[in-house]
């Protein structure tokens, strides 16, 4: 099925991109807010958040290995229920909000899609999740299953507009730009899988790493090295490190330089399983 444009509206309720922003999908009966937190109680009495619907909220990370933390709840009013985590939560600066513009959201509805979109964050694992206990789904209709299906597609199309990567793969199969996997398989036992990604460049997981690491290797590689190890990126398999997950790295060189516990050019380490390397791609 071949794939088409979507028409994306934006409005700055400020005339800035700090400020409250609204953003609708053409043909869509949702509609999402993005809100900073010192703006909830003003911006949600004017504009109808009253209504039933999801939201997520956003903050800094305090790990390293993870974009941030996150917050994913519902509620009858959503308004209200941003109003009571401003004394309840700390972490968080920026609150995602989803309703029906037509309010054919109810309690059932929101309940699904509150527990399929925790589900779908924990797989992508790019966000330290805040939520306590994992959200309860509710039973619904096959064809309220359909449309809210078709809703979630929505929020992850606007949620990466709003600049929030939580749903999103590091590595997606289905992204028609996707490079060849390529390999590092060298003197040091290190057997490595990557793909370049306009983020940075992803080597996947179950990679083999080389457990030791040469004297010229520089301090910034160890201590990524080490940062990975401590919470469980990297674990020993044998007398190698394996990668427990996908990773992204900020470059093909600092990808390869980790992996082969030395310092090495991305470029020219990661090649092809035809022995072309990634320079010439």
């Amino acid at each position: 099925m071949a794939a088409f444009g979507k028409k994306i509206t934006l409005f700055l309720v400020e005339g800035r991109p700090d400020g409250p922003i609204s953003c609708e999908l053409s043909n869509w009966t949702g509609k999402a807010y993005r809100i900073p937190r010192s703006h909830i109680r003003q911006y949600g009495e004017k504009n109808g958040l009253d209504k039933a619907g999801v939201y997520i909220l956003f903050g800094k990370s305090d790990d390293p290995a993870k974009e941030g933390r996150a917050y994913i709840g519902e509620a009858d009013g959503v308004r209200q229920r941003l109003e009571q985590h401003l004394a309840q939560k700390d972490f968080w600066n920026d609150a995602i909000v989803f309703i029906s513009k037509d309010n054919n959201l109810n309690k059932a509805h929101i309940k699904y899609l509150e527990s399929r979109l925790y589900e779908m964050a924990v797989e992508t694992g790019r966000y330290k999740l805040e939520n306590s206990n994992k959200p309860t789904r509710s039973t619904i209709s096959e064809p309220d299953v359909a449309e809210m299906e078709e809703f979630i597609a929505n929020i992850e199309l606007l949620i990466g507009t709003l600049g929030f990567k939580i749903f999103e793969p590091l590595v997606s199969q289905n992204n028609p730009s996707r490079q060849e996997t390529l390999y590092i398989r060298n003197s040091r036992s290190a057997d490595a899988q990557g793909i370049s990604t306009p983020e940075g460049f992803v080597v996947l997981k179950d990679s083999r790493i080389a457990a030791e690491t040469t004297p010229s290797l520089t301090e910034n590689y160890i201590r990524i090295r080490e940062a990975m190890l401590s919470n469980d990126t990297l674990v020993k398999d044998g007398k190698m490190l394996r990668l427990t997950k996908d990773t992204l790295f900020s470059s093909p060189s600092t990808a390869a330089s980790v992996v082969m516990g030395r310092c090495a050019n991305g470029l020219t380490e990661w090649k092809t399983k035809d022995g072309k390397i990634l320079k010439t791609l």
